[in-house]
């Protein structure tokens, strides 16, 4: 599966750079983006490659949430990802 990196998950003064929202092709409601939950999420650049897990769902229009290993670059917002 394909997704879209939306932006980081983020607070009104912090924000968690290991930690992404998502937006997966296809999934537009709630109910299907919880069975996503637990899969691997891969990022690939030129460089590097950071692999993540989707934690959990955010909203409830499909928007997931990945922790990845380590901190994501800017490079990554509105890059896609592979969902496993």
């Amino acid at each position: 599966m394909k997704g879209v990196v939306i932006s980081y998950r983020r607070g009104r003064h912090t924000q968690r750079n290991n930690q992404m929202l998502i937006r997966v092709d296809g999934v537009d409601t709630k109910e299907k983006a919880v069975k996503l939950i637990g899969k691997k999420v891969v990022w690939k650049s030129r460089k590097a490659v950071i692999n993540g897990k989707v934690s959990g769902v955010h909203g409830s229009k499909g928007v997931v949430r990945a922790v990845f290993e380590k901190g994501m670059p800017g490079q990554s917002l509105a890059k896609e990802v592979t969902i496993e």
